[in-house]
């Protein structure tokens, strides 16, 4: 890659870092071609998106974003480094686990979820227990209508009796 090019892909990475709410920084070294392949299959049936970058060219990328401070993450760059881009906050999370049943990798190396910033492998349980905005919404709905299917229902069960009753007053 020469310099132009290298400048082109720092700055399409800062566009998509600037762009993304959640994306994960992992480390897929020593997976051989095959499970390699499995983890990308997995990654597009999810809808993540997963990129292996240098180190140094997601670096300059973060410095490039403005408004964003990823300057935690910087530690996490060492070694092999790949990252995954999604608009669901726990998928990537859910989806190391489920990959992590059959093989060592992929490791987490750090997170940036809704401002947030989530450093090393011990928070991988957390990211995945994230609620993502849609079920946090059909949380707050069941919420609200438990209240008012138990009143309707005691107001139907409340009138059967009533009916039943009224009935049996009238048959004696």
């Amino acid at each position: 890659m020469n310099k132009l090019e290298k400048n082109e892909f720092i700055d399409s990475l800062a566009v998509k870092l600037a762009d993304a709410k959640t994306f994960y920084l992992t480390d897929i070294a020593a997976l051989d071609a095959e499970a390699s392949s499995k983890l990308r299959r997995l990654c597009f049936n999810k809808q993540v998106s997963m990129q292996v970058v240098k180190n140094t060219l997601l670096k300059k990328a973060m410095e490039r974003v403005e408004g964003k401070n990823y300057e935690e993450l910087f530690g996490t760059l060492k070694g092999n480094t790949s990252i995954m881009f999604t608009d669901v906050a726990n998928a990537p999370a859910k989806l190391i686990k489920e990959f992590r049943k059959k093989n060592d990798k992929p490791l987490l190396k750090g997170a940036f979820v809704e401002e947030s910033i989530y450093l090393g492998e011990e928070n991988l349980d957390t990211l995945a227990n994230l609620k993502s905005k849609e079920e946090l919404i059909g949380d707050i709905i069941m919420l609200l209508q438990s209240p008012a299917k138990n009143v309707i229902s005691g107001l139907q069960s409340g009138g059967n009796t009533l009916s039943g009753l009224v009935k049996t007053l009238s048959e004696r």
